[in-house]
């Protein structure tokens, strides 16, 4: 059985939107794009870098498909992420879509959360959802996320679109490995776990 595992980069409190750039995404007025590199440092892209080491295609959501497919194929070759985003796996899920040029594409047919369920019980490795909130959303909602890898950044944004949002799925995690770089990023590995159990003191 393939992973399907969450790959996002975070705020202090939760925000994902627009870590890559000011123009990245701009929905709903945010202007806080790109504010991940200013407070990342070596051992955040170390992590990252390991992330995909287990993991052989990415899955993606329309908007973060396009803005890696602009950037990708003609990114610095001397970067030690371009090969491998370029040479990995790209399923893409979108409704409007209709075709995919960006090399190892391929474009999901149907319904995504049918779609993803076979691609689990294919043959191949691990899946990486990068980025793409609203795909992940959806994946959360019918149980298909296995793992969650995330850098959670010294840096406190207010507004944005969250990983976490409202309405989502209470579920039990268990620590993989979690640690924290010397510029105050954590860095953790959580495999889902069922249902969150309660009690009280």
């Amino acid at each position: 059985m393939r992973k399907v595992i969450v790959c996002t980069f975070l705020t202090l409190d939760g925000v994902m939107q627009a870590p890559g750039g000011p123009d990245e995404d701009t929905g709903s007025g945010f202007q806080h794009g790109g504010w991940q590199k200013p407070v990342a440092d070596d051992e955040v892209g170390a992590a990252i870098a390991g992330w995909y080491e287990h993991s052989d295609a990415m899955l993606l959501g329309r908007k973060t498909y396009e803005i890696f497919a602009s950037y990708w194929p003609t990114a610095d070759p001397d970067n030690p992420f371009t090969e491998r985003m370029n040479s990995m796996h790209k399923y893409v899920a979108s409704r409007t879509l209709t075709s995919v040029e960006w090399q190892n594409s391929t474009l999901l047919a149907g319904d995504t959360v049918d779609a993803v369920r076979k691609l689990k019980v294919s043959d191949g490795g691990n899946i990486n959802v990068v980025g793409s909130g609203n795909l992940a959303q959806t994946l959360m909602q019918h149980g298909l996320v296995d793992e969650y890898r995330l850098t959670v950044h010294p840096v406190i944004i207010g507004t944005g679109k969250r990983l976490f949002a409202d309405g989502a799925i209470p579920t039990a995690l268990e620590p993989v490995s979690v640690s924290a770089t010397k510029g105050g990023t954590v860095i953790g590995v959580w495999r889902t776990n069922g249902k969150p159990s309660y009690d009280s003191y």
